[in-house]
Formats: structure tokens, sequence, C-alpha cells
């Protein structure tokens, strides 16, 4: 069970700026649902002072990544075009008090997401469909340059921290190797990691690095038998549904898949621009009943098979 803030709660259970910005001029899109974590940043930038006059969001993913989607933009407002660009992961996770170790990648997120707008802003290309060679882990779509990006800006010295800020190698694990070779040659590059005592919000250089709050591990949770973890989910869903209902929806579960679970939205919710919150409320619900990761999907992502 990891413990949260109680910013990354506000702009989790709050956020600010959520919504499609029909007046954007610049767009960055990273991550994939089908990996579990996608965002759409808009942001609308005047041409001629080049500050950033509003910025909103789209994400889908766990509540850590829709809180620093949301700090993102409250940080980047106001702020002209290059200064956004100095902001790194570790400032969004600092703004929000810390984030769990296995949640940095949601902060990774959300830096590579305006690196992605500003490019789109500027007329350049942001290759998102990597050159042969270049993709590292192919189940998550992380390339060399991100993970270099991660290790450097966040001081990072093994395969497990790069795990943790990228999600690289968390899946089937065949790219383990590269991801070692992309770190120790990072490390070759830039000697020594030894992080410093303070850290300037919008620098990268390693001398700048401060590590976040060291977070308390979790005890082991029991595991549960079959049985006894459907009763959780359901028993989950149905503290939850009193709550949404009292804004006029609904959400009934409608199929288990191991880590997956499918739910229907119905009501006000059904269509609803705040129902991508009002998932990660469910799935946030599942994690802490269960004691374990489980992603919560619409029905209709449904497998074909799926009965």
């Amino acid at each position: 069970m990891w413990n949260y803030t109680d910013k990354v709660k506000e702009h989790f259970f709050n956020p600010k700026n959520s919504g499609v910005l029909e007046t954007a001029n610049a767009v960055g899109e990273v991550g994939s649902i089908t990996c579990g974590d996608a965002l759409r940043l808009m942001l609308k930038v005047d041409p001629d002072t080049q500050v950033i006059q509003d910025a909103k969001f789209q994400t889908f993913g766990c509540g850590s990544a829709i809180a620093s989607s949301s700090a993102l933009t409250e940080m980047i407002i106001g702020k002209t075009v290059d200064e956004a660009l100095t902001l790194t992961n570790r400032d969004i996770a600092e703004y929000l008090g810390g984030l769990p170790p296995e949640k940095m990648h949601c902060s990774v997120m959300g830096a590579e997401a305006l690196r992605a707008a500003i490019a789109n802003y500027k007329g350049e290309e942001w290759v998102d469909d990597h050159e042969e060679g270049e993709l590292i882990c192919k189940c998550f779509g992380i390339d060399a340059a991100m993970i270099e990006r991660a290790v450097t800006v966040n001081g990072l010295t093994s395969l497990e921290e790069v795990t943790h800020y990228t999600k690289a190698g968390g899946s089937c694990q065949t790219c383990h190797e590269k991801i070692e070779e992309v770190l120790e040659a990072v490390m070759a590059k830039t000697g020594v990691l030894k992080p410093a005592a303070k850290h300037t919000p919008g620098t990268v250089g390693l001398d700048a690095i401060k590590p976040l709050p060291a977070k308390p591990e979790p005890a082991a949770a029991p595991k549960l038998t079959n049985v006894q973890r459907m009763q959780a989910i359901m028993g989950a869903i149905e503290e939850m549904r009193p709550q949404i209902q009292r804004d006029g929806g609904d959400v009934e579960l409608v199929d288990i898949d191991g880590k997956d679970i499918y739910v229907r939205l119905t009501g006000a919710c059904s269509g609803c621009s705040q129902s991508a919150g009002t998932m990660m409320g469910v799935q946030m619900k599942l994690v802490e009943k269960l004691g374990e990761f489980v992603r919560v999907k619409p029905a209709s992502l449904m497998p074909a098979h799926a009965g």
C-alpha cells in the first residue's frame, strides 16, 4: 500500500485543468492506453510573448498520473515556453510533496508530454515511433533517450530505479540487459552519481539532485483466495456506488481478468468529461482494498473473447 501526500490526493480527487482545450495551439501525447498510462497535454501559447496562457490535460492512468498531470498544468500556466522547458519530473514530484518510488514514472510522463507539446508548438518532429535500435522496452514503448533523461535528472543508479521512473523493464523483463547498458553508459559519461543537499527547480545537473523523502516499505498483505479477492472487488465497488449515485451516475462490475477489472459507468457518468477521474477513483479504492495493483478499465475495452 503506497502512502500519498495530501497534495497528491488533492490533485487526484479535484484535478485542475482537466478536459479539452479547444483553443490549443500545442499538443503533446505520450504513453498508450494499452500500456496502462496515457497523457494528452494541450497548451495555448501566446505567439507574441511565448507565454503559456492556458493548459489542459486528458490522462488515462493511476491516481499519481492524474495528480502529476494536474500539477504540471498549474506549474506551467503563466510561464514562457523556454521557462516551462526547464521543468523536470523532479519539480513535478516535489510540487506534489513527493511520490512513492514506484510512481515516479507518472511525473516522468508529465515531463515528456510537456517536451512533446512544446516541440509540436515549435513545429519540430517529436519521434514517438522510434527508429530501429533506439527502442529499449517494447512493452511500454520506452526509448534510450527517455531512459537517459530519467537517469540524468534523477540520479538513478540501478535497474529497479529505472523501472520505477520509466516503467521500462517492468513487464517481460527481456530488455533488462539493454537498460543496464544505457544506465552504465550514462554513469560513465557523468561520473559517480552523488546527490547533493539541495535541488534547484528547473535544473538537470547531477549536483542539483535532491532525493525525495523515503517512503516506508508497506507491510506485506495476506494473499487472498480467488473467492476472497472477488468479494473484495465487489465490496469496494459497492462502497463507491453511493458517492457516484449522488452525482446522478452509477458503476457496475462487468468482469475480472487477472489485474484488469472491467466496469461500466452508467447514468450521468456515461460520456461525462470527468469519467476518467471516476474510473481512477474506483481503481484507487480497489488497490487499497486488495493491497495489490490493478487496472480499472471500461467494459468497452474488454477483449473480444471475454464474456
